[in-house]
Order: structure tokens, then C-alpha cells, then sequence
């Protein structure tokens, strides 16, 4: 249902509705995050004497997840090279990541990250938020991986083959050639993990991070009134991953060139 929340004029093609739909959608999470501090103010205790702290986690949330989310990207895009290379000592450091990372909670990652890696290696002190987007990056960029080596195995090797013969580099025919196509390929499940990325932010509570779920944790443990707590963090996630979904579902057919998606 979320993906037929807007409805664009019949004349207009799949591009403007999905570029409409982008331009709305994020300027709906701008005045969500910017301006939801007002209506939760109206709402009784313990909800409008503690709208700011709400509104103040909820940005936390989002921030975590597009730094996370941005930077998991990227070390999906090296571990699935890794363990695409022809290298064994690359492919074997690939294939480990992804296997600790996918096989291990996340929790534990978060718990590691934030208290054991310090003391491991005392220069890497970092911060509650710090340690959590290094986490949170770590633990999306094993599930990029394998998305993103299914794109890049899906190309045809022909197309490879087809610009080398025109005179481009190894770079250039990866760069200008494979990734982009490969990126449209693994688009789907790229987008499924960034909205399971923003919902598994709330482990960052664990280490301190004041994000939305820490906010309402500690509300409900200092007036006792957990339903309402606990229903205003479930429904700003529910916002939150319903406006995430319209933007990435119009992203998807932003670049669905073929025209398989309706």
C-alpha cells in the first residue's frame, strides 16, 4: 500500500512520476524531522512535555542510518570486488568479512565495536555515535556485498569484452560500464537492506547513542507510562520507513530503464 501513496497525473511518464515522487517524499522527511516537535507537543504526558528529546532522537536515527548507510555502500562495493578478484588472499579476506559479519548479531557487532576494539587498539577511542556507524556500516556493507556481486555477475561478459575492443581501460569499463549496470541489477535488495538498516539503528541504544529508541526508553523508565512511549517510537519508525520506502521504491523506477517495474 505504501508504494501507491502518491498518484501522479496518467500523461506524465514513469521518470516524472518517480523524480515527483523523490522531490515529495524527501521534502515530507525534511518537515517530519525539521517540524515534528510541534504536533507531539500537543499530545498529553509524557508525549508533549517531551517533544524536543523525540524529535531530537529521531534525527539522531536518521542520521545514523544514511552515514551508516552511505559508507556501507561503499564497503559493499569492496568486499564484493574482493571476493570477485582474482586474487585468493583478497577473496579470502572478502569471503571472511561477509562470513563474520552475516553470522555474528548485530548487537554483538555494536557491543564489540563501542568496548572490545579500544581496548584491543587503544588509539581507536571513539565515540558512542562513532562506534555505532562503524558497526551499523560494517554490518551493511556484508549484506551490500552480496547484492552488489550478484549485479556484477549478472552483466554479460560480452559488454566487457565490447569496450575493452573499443579502447577502454580496466577502470574506464568498470567504472562507465559494469558498476552502473550492475548497481540497477542489485538496486532492489540494496533498498531493502537500507529500510532494515534505519529499523536495526535502535541497537545503537545499547553504547548510549541518544537515537529515537534510547529516547523512549528512557521516557518510559522515568514516568512509568510505557503505551504511549512505546507507541510514538513504533509510529515515527513506521513514518520513518514509509516515507524511506517511497523514496526508494521511486529511485528503483527512476533507473528502471527497461520498464519491467510498473
Amino acid at each position: 500500500m505504501a508504494t501507491r501513496l502518491l498518484q501522479w497525473p496518467s500523461s506524465w511518464d514513469r521518470r516524472q512520476r518517480s523524480t515527483a515522487t523523490m522531490l515529495v517524499s524527501a521534502t515530507v522527511l525534511v518537515l517530519m524531522l525539521w517540524l515534528m516537535a510541534v504536533p507531539l507537543s500537543w499530545a498529553p504526558e509524557p508525549i508533549g512535555n517531551n517533544a524536543a528529546a523525540f524529535a531530537e532522537g529521531t534525527r539522531v536515527t536518521v542520521l545514523l542510518t544514511l552515514i551508516s548507510g552511505i559508507a556501507g555502500i561503499v564497503m559493499g562495493v569492496l568486499a564484493a570486488l574482493g571476493k570477485l578478484s582474482r586474487f585468493p588472499i583478497l577473496r579470502w579476506i572478502a569471503s571472511g568479512y561477509i562470513w563474520v559479519m552475516r553470522g555474528t548479531p548485530l548487537l554483538v557487532q555494536v557491543l564489540f565495536v563501542f568496548f572490545a576494539l579500544p581496548a584491543m587498539v587503544p588509539f581507536l577511542q571513539m565515540s558512542d555515535f562513532t562506534s555505532a556507524c562503524v558497526a551499523l556500516a560494517f554490518n551493511a556493507g556484508a549484506y551490500n556485498a552480496e547484492a552488489i556481486r550478484a549485479g556484477l555477475l549478472a552483466i554479460p561478459r560480452g559488454q566487457m569484452e565490447a569496450a575493452r575492443s573499443l579502447g577502454l581501460s580496466p577502470w574506464y569499463t568498470f567504472v562507465d560500464v559494469t558498476l552502473p549496470q550492475a548497481f540497477k541489477v542489485a538496486l532492489p535488495p540494496l533498498v531493502s537492506n537500507l529500510i532494515a538498516l534505519l529499523k536495526d539503528s535502535s541497537l545503537a541504544y545499547a553504547i548510549g547513542v541518544v537515537e529515537l529508541t534510547n529516547v523512549g526508553n528512557r521516557i518510559q523508565a522515568a514516568t512509568f507510562q510505557p503505551i504511549p512511549t512505546l507507541v510514538t517510537v513504533g509510529l515515527t519508525y513506521l513514518a520513518l520507513t514509509t516515507v524511506s520506502t517511497q523514496i526508494s521504491n521511486a529511485v528503483e523506477r527512476r533507473f528502471d530503464v527497461e520498464g519491467r517495474l510498473l
